[in-house]
């Protein structure tokens, strides 16, 4: 887990009452968010930012935990002990706003920040490969076509690549971005593959998730936790292995990884802002209405994300893809206007 304090700065809790919730658990001068590993260093951005804009300020303290494993931390209550924002490389489940809503937090604000591509990464000093949703759904998935996988080498799932051992480092299940590779890519590549899949999404739902997006566990699959940079690394020492990460992680290691092309189509700013790259996804970040007032700073700390994430801003400098601009001005006025997100429209 990553944790960025500028500075240094420590969580600070006073001794007054609670504003977020009326009383028990002290008031906090500080920031607080947790979340994706993929929005992280666009968050870390901000609460630089913030620091220099507000030098007697508490500087933020921003941690990596994973969307899932962030949500059961924000979701958990309001009120000091508990984070003010939630980064994360999916939307809200509708079973997470509950648990929010369960816990006090009904209120809360979905702001899109901008758009992410899930990169399928290879080291620069290995042979390119080019790849199908199919593809990687055969290599990746625990049963595909209802059947355990025994692929071992990519031409096991397919007779034109090559006959290199597939192994794949990727985030873990609390992660987002392990959320947006079963649902953006592996889905797609079962339903290409298996007609009735899309379907059983519908009728049964547990079926659905057994073929299609259930990840394999035999050590094809490589686990590497929250930290994309040690992906990066670990492509470095291993050639002939692929990675799982955000756009934004390719960008800056573009010395020594590259993207694998989807469908002929590599994770490039231009393709996944248009949504012609398949692993398009939006990045968003979450927050508690009831700690706006509560916690100094909170509001502005909003305001400085909506002025840095236009195409020319320093937020796409470190590798966000700026969202189109009426993804913008619907972003910016959920902060301006304070509107809550309407929990009907989650799945």
């Amino acid at each position: 887990m990553l944790r960025y304090v500028f500075l240094g700065a420590i969580l600070a809790l006073a001794g007054c009452a609670d504003q977020a919730s009326g009383g028990g658990a002290g008031a906090r001068a500080q920031i607080t968010a947790v979340g994706s590993s993929t929005v992280y260093p666009f968050t870390t951005l901000i609460a630089e930012q913030f620091v220099a804009n507000n030098p007697d300020a508490r500087a933020p303290v921003i941690e990596s935990t994973g969307t899932g494993a962030g949500m059961k931390l924000f979701c958990a209550g309001i009120g000091a002990s508990h984070p003010d924002l939630e980064d994360a490389s999916r939307r809200m489940k509708r079973s997470e706003y509950a648990a929010c809503a369960a816990n006090g937090a009904r209120d809360i604000l979905e702001i899109q920040v901008g758009i992410d591509g899930i990169a399928i990464a290879e080291s620069t000093a290995g042979a390119a490969m080019t790849l199908t949703p199919a593809d990687i759904y055969r290599a990746l998935a625990a049963m595909p076509g209802g059947k355990p996988n025994t692929a071992r080498t990519w031409r096991d799932v397919n007779p034109t690549l090559p006959a290199t051992r597939i192994k794949v480092f990727g985030p873990p299940s609390t992660s987002g971005t392990r959320d947006a590779l079963t649902e953006l890519i592996l889905t797609r590549g079962c339903q290409e593959t298996n007609p009735a899949a899309k379907p059983l999404a519908i009728s049964d739902p547990d079926a659905h998730t057994a073929l299609c997006t259930r990840i394999r566990e035999d050590g094809v699959y490589v686990d590497a936790g929250e930290n994309d940079n040690l992906i990066v690394q670990k492509l470095a020492a291993d050639p002939t292995a692929l990675g799982v990460f955000g756009y934004s992680y390719l960008e800056q290691n573009a010395a020594t990884v590259r993207g694998v092309a989807i469908n002929g189509v590599a994770p490039t700013y231009d393709a996944i802002a248009s949504g012609a790259y398949p692993g398009s996804r939006p990045l968003y970040v979450y927050v508690k209405k009831a700690h706006l007032d509560a916690v100094p700073g909170l509001r502005d700390f909003l305001k400085l994300y909506a002025a840095n994430w236009s195409k020319t801003g320093p937020l796409v400098r470190r590798g966000l893809i700026a969202a189109p601009p009426a993804v913008q001005a619907r972003s910016a006025a959920i902060i301006a206007r304070e509107t809550p997100l309407d929990p009907a429209a989650l799945s």
